[in-house]
């Protein structure tokens, strides 16, 4: 296999990551999907990603990365903290998980690594997002630098969403013919709602405004 055909996806069955491994494989001729297991309350995501990669045929593989819990307070691995449903003024939403891409990206490299695969796939955004730190472009890059430097190989991280607004990605998901994937069959929800989620947590709200933005440019 040529390594610079190949990539890996982080892929956590929400609206982002499905949107990229579709990306992907129209980019690259062979591409396989890592989902990590980190204690999150919507671990029903785990799940839907391997559906979504079984009926997409690619490689599906799970990732425990569970100490991630154990290091910090949060809604996503606390579940008996109440979700932030606004981001604090001078700080960061109680759904930030500290380290969690940096985590995310260190162990998808050392499998990638395995495979001989150098392109590594990550759904964030920087134009739109919740305020996470490790979501922008100077974080990405960063990280990009210091796996080649721990590992000594040349990774490319692509961000295809990173200067992307949620209706922007699902404009992005209907070009490429998954719009109906991504609409009915994801898990984007913090409260593991499928689909149209819960209605109210951050990642739904970003989710459903984008949706129905994109609908209402496409309608004129």
């Amino acid at each position: 296999m040529e390594t610079n055909q190949s990539a890996l996806v982080l892929h956590s069955g929400g609206q982002d990551s499905t949107t990229c491994l579709f990306w992907a494989l129209k980019k690259f001729k062979e591409v396989r999907t890592l989902c990590i297991s980190y204690g999150q309350r919507h671990a029903q995501e785990v799940a839907i990603a391997q559906k979504i990669a079984k009926n997409a045929d690619v490689p599906f593989q799970v990732s425990d990365a569970g100490i991630i819990s154990l290091l910090s307070d949060n809604s996503l691995t606390n579940h008996n903290l109440v979700m932030d449903r606004e981001k604090p003024e001078n700080s960061y939403p109680n759904t930030f998980v500290p380290g969690r891409n940096l985590f995310f990206l260190t162990i998808a490299a050392v499998i990638a690594r395995s495979h001989g695969i150098k392109n590594i796939i990550i759904g964030v955004s920087q134009a739109d997002y919740s305020g996470y730190p490790d979501c922008r472009d100077t974080f990405i890059h960063s990280a990009n630098t210091t796996l080649n430097l721990a590992m000594d190989e040349q990774f490319i991280i692509h961000t295809p969403l990173m200067w992307l607004s949620k209706a922007e990605t699902w404009a992005l998901a209907d070009e490429l013919g998954v719009f109906d994937i991504v609409k009915n069959d994801t898990l984007t929800c913090y409260n593991g709602v499928a689909a149209e989620g819960c209605g109210h947590c951050p990642a739904c709200k970003l989710r459903n405004d984008g949706l129905m933005e994109y609908l209402n440019k496409a309608k004129k």
